[in-house]
């Protein structure tokens, strides 16, 4: 389907709301977190940047145009231009991956389209700007309107709803899978009715920043703002937790009493936090990190104060690892013998562990907590099941999440054996016009030959709702994502890309005491994941190599580490 009716510019670049199409709801048109653009001369630029003969095929520079710079490729002969920052976090593109015809940012592995900027793979939402290029003699000339300065990040043109068009499309959920729906879906031009219901109190925001800023808010946190979703007739239902779906009646009961039908249906609510079992777990200050007021109260409670984590991977280190300035003392509790060693393995656990160690976080491994004690219902000690006992004024529980999937009990949607919704390639479910997307789902992951797998990334609930907003609009599209994802400790970070799941040896190329390295994981004779940290882009890198569909065997990672980068 088309997009006829848009509020933006025709390169997709926000406009001013005097320049967009009269509506309704229109109150100034949105910028990549939805306020209202600045505004620049559109006096054309031109610059020659280069000669022909000064760039070799599979190859990128910067160059600067006018006031700006751009990101200019040279790919199969041809020339193009496009933003030199990534839209997700600003990273800068000249530092990633040019490969069949896409950039991949060198940070957390998103990709646009090296002739049109157009965002291909999340992270995030916007586009860049793309820029005019063209060939005079042996000049490489790149032009420039201006506008496409005003901001790294594009909006692609997106559509809006039609009085002429009845189909109501209702999305469950507010997270990342729900959001790119959404937006993929006007953007390919749909004009009926699109209902977001979610049971958050805001629309929705960037949810890996909590358990790195947890003194942040929902507005800093926000991917839109509330202006964006009325431009594009997004209507945004807040505080609407789903209680039951009638797959006969199409409707969708909430616990405020509303029902909301659909012509259909998709279904993106994603995790919640596992709660603890024990004596004491309901005491005040016993807390799980799920909104960003579950944050302010964690850190607002835990300054000087004696706080204990129990859960040792992402969750729990990098709240530690916050707090490790802020609080008296931060403890995490763990039943492995390092942190992440189920996701990362015990080598990179160890050192990881050690850089928290190194900024007074102490960890307690090989070991489970049994109960929780207060004095007049507030935490005051944590009892280990070795009998130790750890003062405590906060505790934190990162144990994992289980899918919010309740509500679908009685639906007749395919659930599998721990509640997650059992889709295909294209993000259906067993109904014919209910889909599902994000962490809730198991679906066939393509590099691990169609397993069906689990996967709570950020980047893959990306690609999960794009591919269901694709599907609805008979764009027959199967999901082809490789998993990454990233962590950042004490101002480092570490990136992963593949699926370890099953691995059965880490092949380390670096040195780990200066946490410069690649890991390699592998199965069998099979390389199937590639960690790193201080070498980027290598893993984003690999994530192209998985993409490609080619094999790297563990044999070629032993003799030589970077034998496969000659192959992409």
């Amino acid at each position: 389907m088309g997009s006829s009716s848009s509020k933006n510019g025709s390169n997709g670049t926000p406009v001013d709301s005097s320049d967009a199409p009269t509506s309704r709801k229109s109150k100034g048109s949105p910028t990549g977190k939805g306020g209202v653009s600045k505004q620049v001369s559109d006096t054309p630029v031109e610059v020659a940047v280069c000669k022909v003969d000064d760039m070799k095929d599979g190859e990128m520079r910067e160059v600067a145009v006018g006031s700006g710079k751009a990101l200019l490729i040279r790919e199969h002969g041809e020339f193009s231009a496009i933003g030199h920052k990534c839209s997700h976090y600003g990273a800068p593109l000249i530092k990633g991956v040019l490969c069949n015809g896409r950039v991949r940012c060198p940070w957390h592995g998103a990709c646009f389209n090296s002739k049109t900027g157009d965002i291909e793979e999340s992270p995030g939402l916007d586009s860049v700007p793309m820029f005019e290029v063209r060939v005079e003699g042996d000049d490489v000339i790149v032009c420039s309107k201006g506008k496409e300065f005003d901001s790294y990040k594009r909006i692609k043109s997106m559509s809006c709803q039609s009085p002429d068009e009845d189909n109501k499309i209702l999305i469950i959920g507010g997270g990342a899978a729900a959001i790119t729906c959404a937006e993929i879906l006007r953007q390919e031009g749909f004009k009926g009715q699109l209902v977001m219901a979610t049971k958050e109190g805001h629309v929705p925001y960037d949810r890996p920043k909590l358990s790195k800023a947890l003194d942040t808010t929902a507005d800093a946190l926000a991917l839109r703002k509330a202006d964006f979703f009325s431009v594009y007739d997004i209507d945004v239902k807040t505080s609407m937790e789903a209680v039951s779906v009638d797959t006969m009646l199409n409707s969708v009961k909430f616990q405020n009493g509303e029902s909301l039908v659909y012509d259909t249906l998709v279904v993106a609510t994603g995790g919640k936090p596992r709660v603890l079992s024990i004596p004491g777990a309901d005491l005040e200050n016993v807390c799980l990190l799920r909104t960003p007021e579950d944050g302010n109260h964690i850190v607002n409670n835990a300054r000087d104060k004696n706080v204990v984590i129990i859960g040792a991977s992402f969750i729990g280190v990098e709240v530690a690892a916050y707090l490790a300035n802020k609080a008296s003392s931060v403890t995490v509790i763990g039943r492995s013998s390092v942190p992440y060693e189920s996701s990362l393995g015990k080598t990179i656990g160890g050192a990881l562990q050690k850089l928290c160690e190194e900024k007074n976080v102490k960890f307690i491994m090989n070991s489970a907590v049994s109960e929780l004690k207060g004095e007049e219902g507030k935490l005051t000690e944590v009892v280990l099941k070795d009998g130790q006992i750890l003062p405590a004024d906060v505790c934190v529980a990162g144990i994992g999440v289980t899918p919010s999937t309740e509500f679908l009990k009685d639906s007749g949607v395919a659930l599998n054996d721990w509640n997650a919704v059992v889709v295909d390639k294209t993000m259906k479910t067993n109904k014919q016009n209910i889909y599902a997307a994000g962490d809730i789902v198991e679906f066939p992951l393509s590099i691990a030959n169609d397993a069906k797998v689990n996967i709570g990334h950020w980047q893959m609930a990306h690609a999960h709702g794009r591919t269901a907003a694709l599907n609805i609009l008979e764009q027959e599209t199967e999901v082809n994502s490789v998993p990454y994802f990233w962590t950042q400790l004490f101002g480092k970070s570490l990136r992963f890309a593949g699926y370890s799941v099953g691995a059965d040896d880490v092949i380390i190329d670096g040195n780990m005491e200066e946490l410069k390295f690649v890991a390699y994981y592998t199965k069998g004779d099979c390389v199937v994941a590639a960690a790193s940290m201080n070498c980027d882009p290598v893993v984003s890198q690999f994530a192209e190599f998985l993409m490609s569909g080619k094999d790297l065997l563990k044999s070629e990672i032993q003799s030589d580490p970077s034998c496969w980068k000659c192959k992409l």
